[in-house]
């Protein structure tokens, strides 16, 4: 077998186990169907805190006018828009407060669901940001997501 075959042939072979693992990656929705399909209600069941610190409470009031007609109330997803901000996925561990500063900035290309890509939030300041943030950690700690 000549070199150019063998390049070709090893490419090959990484191309398609990198693009498998890259959908390995992309979870599933837990009933195993297509969440992004099918439009309605809420993702997940998400318990509220019984109080609010008052940057959380000011960043509840940000996220119901900037977040929660993706995202859903409480940050509990939207069937067919947007994934929950309660879930393990954007624990503190795994997407840290700043990465929250950016999508909202900038947007964000789909990397854990398949709802496609977020667009940057028109109007939205670091402060209302940094109140979202608080709000979503709060639902989050609530729900024994830490």
């Amino acid at each position: 077998m000549n070199n150019n075959l063998k390049l070709v042939l090893a490419l090959l072979v990484l191309a398609v186990g990198g693009g498998a693992l890259w959908m390995l990656q992309r979870p599933m929705p837990m009933d195993g169907s297509q969440m992004a399909m099918a439009d309605g209600g809420p993702i997940a069941d998400v318990k509220i805190p019984a109080e609010l610190s008052s940057l959380a409470t000011i960043g509840k009031r940000a996220f119901d006018v900037k977040c929660a007609a993706c995202h859903g109330a409480n940050a509990a997803g939207t069937q067919g828009k947007a994934p929950p901000l309660v879930h393990q996925y954007y624990r503190p561990g795994h997407h840290a407060d700043a990465a929250f500063f950016l999508a909202a900035q900038n947007g964000v290309r789909a990397h854990h669901w398949r709802f496609g890509d977020m667009p940057p939030v028109e109007g939205v300041t670091k402060g209302d940001i940094k109140g979202i943030v608080a709000y979503v950690r709060s639902l989050q700690k609530e729900n024994g997501i830490n």
